[in-house]
């Protein structure tokens, strides 16, 4: 039987454990954030939304998600 190997990583600054090559897409989609209203960062970067799907995550990456509220 193969072990699945587990990553850390920080999502707005809380540590959080998830399985190896997972992508930013994936992560972001199970924690049900819309992706239409909200910035992701990664590692200080902001991410290209187009490029979302072929990004893996990897041993203690930052992911800052921010998410746009309108006002006036």
């Amino acid at each position: 039987m193969k072990k699945i190997k587990k990553i850390k990583i920080k999502i707005n600054g809380k540590l959080s454990t998830i399985k190896e090559k997972v992508t930013l897409y994936s992560f972001v989609k199970k924690l049900k954030v819309p992706l239409k209203k909200v910035a992701i960062e990664l590692n200080q970067e902001i991410v290209n939304k187009n490029r979302i799907k072929n990004i893996k995550l990897k041993h203690n990456d930052k992911i800052e998600i921010v998410h746009f509220i309108g006002g006036g």
